[in-house]
């Protein structure tokens, strides 16, 4: 069975930070290619960094020099560093991976991030 473990959500004052943890279990960790996505109230998900299997990265505007996002093939799992982090940055944070070498794709429950002014 396949599963995707966020954590590390919570409350922070704006200008904080979090690290966010998405630990897989029952896939090939180093063969998808593993995303942050986040949702807010009202809004549409929208894709806040990515990491593929070879270790590029990308990132969203809005967060770029603020985020990082790593993994740890060893450790089947995934990080998103949040710096300096805003009001509007709060959201529910879902972990997302897809295969590269089929169409499957997986998602997390999601973890809250709620950043007060």
């Amino acid at each position: 069975q396949v599963q995707l473990a966020e954590s590390g959500g919570g409350l922070v004052q704006a200008g904080g930070s979090l690290r966010l943890s998405c630990v897989a279990s029952g896939i090939i960790f180093r063969l998808f290619d593993m995303g942050w996505y986040r949702q807010a109230p009202g809004k549409q998900r929208e894709l806040v960094a990515g990491i593929t299997s070879g270790v590029s990265t990308n990132y969203a505007d809005s967060v770029k020099g603020r985020f990082t996002i790593s993994r740890d093939n060893a450790k089947n799992t995934v990080y998103l560093q949040m710096n300096s982090l805003k009001p509007e940055d709060t959201a529910v944070y879902y972990c997302n991976g897809r295969s590269t070498r089929s169409p499957r794709e997986y998602w997390g429950q999601g973890t809250q991030v709620t950043v007060s002014s």
